[in-house]
């Protein structure tokens, strides 16, 4: 019968400490599941682009890399293009071939600068510069500058007649344009040959319609 009292107590203790304090948070509620499937989806949205971002940033570093590698000399080819054209000036000046130098200084010395301006286009070569010598080829704006034009009806117009100083390019770039003189007057042969082409079809399907047709046979 003692008893009864003091456990009355314990209990009531108990339940004090088992109550919530009157100003602490209720407890949380279970999360919504179609906000973290919202939420997922959002991450993995940032996610792909993140990667896609560091991929495109991965693939621009090895193209500009690759270019640097390839276009990394332009600027100094670019000073050395004017040694190549004055090599080819002194040679001109002579305006003969260097066997055939009245005398045998001069024809060492002709040589000796044919010799070294072969081996200096080479070089450049060697590192992706080649020479542009379009003569009787067809003007392109891309790669030519034209710096006259010339009446020449024996070649079709747009042809490059003379080259006043050669372009060079390294790898797949201009280095610098060819300098050119263009014939005009002469033929242009563009046009007719698409008109030749027209017809020549024409016929083609003129002569596959009679075997096609119901009355044939």
């Amino acid at each position: 019968m003692t008893d009864t009292p003091a456990r009355a107590g314990e209990q009531a203790t108990e339940e004090q400490e088992g109550a919530a304090p009157a100003g602490a948070p209720a407890p949380e509620r279970a999360a919504d599941p179609t906000a973290l499937v919202q939420e997922a989806a959002e991450l993995k949205d940032r996610l792909l682009r993140a990667l896609a971002e560091m991929e495109n940033l991965r693939r621009r570093t090895e193209r500009e890399v690759a270019d640097a590698r390839v276009y990394g000399i332009s600027a100094f080819a670019r000073d050395l293009l004017a040694i190549a054209d004055n090599m080819r000036r002194a040679l001109d000046a002579f305006g003969a071939e260097p066997h055939e130098a009245p005398d045998a200084g001069t024809k060492a010395l002709l040589e000796g600068i044919e010799l070294t301006e072969r081996e200096l286009l080479k070089v450049l070569e060697k590192h992706g510069v080649r020479k542009l010598d379009p003569e009787g080829s067809k003007f392109d704006p891309y790669r030519h500058q034209a710096m006259y034009e010339v009446p020449d009806e024996s070649v079709p117009a747009g042809t490059v007649v003379q080259v006043v100083q050669p372009g060079y390019t390294i790898a797949e770039r201009v280095l610098r344009p060819a300098l050119v003189a263009v014939a005009k007057g002469g033929p242009k042969v563009s046009a007719p040959e698409a008109a030749g082409e027209e017809p020549a079809a024409a016929s083609a399907n003129d002569n596959s319609a009679p075997d096609e047709s119901p009355g044939s046979g």
